[in-house]
């Protein structure tokens, strides 16, 4: 059986869903979704590692992202949740002066190429899943592709995002649809180890 390793870009898939208007599939059993692209004739998924940031605002938006996180962790406890910066800054429009909040999520892709690297190296994978179509994956795909011809990388693209690059440097592609997606959600209620009940939110907007 050849060992997979599956590395999920947890905004790339977030923004991609939401691009595809799939709100109704964001309850998502992320290491579900990784062993339902595999073939369980010759593959077995040895371990998932999910990158995502904490966001920081609004309240609502948080307090949504937090017992998401909650729940897949608690739903698969051998989940690897990888955490890098959410950042805030102001920014100056071009045309009236005026200044606005914007917001955005780093280290994901340095994360996610130090986990690739290192498992490489360890021989921990015959396989790496890599469900992202963030096109600055394309060094550690490149590299590891060099070092370690025998081992395979297969881009998982999420709904409504491409990439003809890493499309042309990964031994295989596959596009998550809503068949993967449907399949592989969440309970509505998910437990804690302490006991306590995580819902699927009623509303994501």
């Amino acid at each position: 059986m050849e060992r997979v390793i599956a590395y999920i870009d947890g905004f790339n898939l977030y923004f991609g869903l939401k691009a595809a208007g799939y709100d109704r599939f964001f309850w998502l059993d992320v290491a579900g979704l990784a062993a339902c692209i595999l073939n369980p004739r010759t593959q077995s998924l040895v371990r998932t590692n999910y990158f995502t940031s904490k966001i920081s605002d609004p309240p609502e938006k948080v307090a949504r992202q937090t017992v998401y996180l909650e729940a897949i962790q608690a739903h698969r406890p051998d989940l690897r949740i990888h955490y890098g910066q959410y950042q805030s800054k102001l920014v100056k429009c071009r045309r009236c002066s005026l200044e606005h909040r914007s917001h955005s999520e780093k280290m994901t892709d340095v994360n996610i190429a130090c986990e690739l690297l290192h498992d490489a190296f360890e021989d921990a994978f015959d396989v790496a899943l890599l469900i992202s179509a963030d096109s600055d994956l394309a060094a550690p795909v490149t590299k590891i592709r060099s070092l370690f011809p025998a081992k395979r990388v297969v881009m998982g693209f999420p709904p409504s995002r491409k990439s003809k690059h890493l499309r042309s440097i990964a031994n295989g592609v596959i596009d998550i649809d809503r068949r993967h997606l449907a399949q592989v959600q969440l309970p509505p209620a998910v437990v804690r180890p302490d006991g306590f009940v995580l819902t699927r939110p009623v509303r994501w907007v």
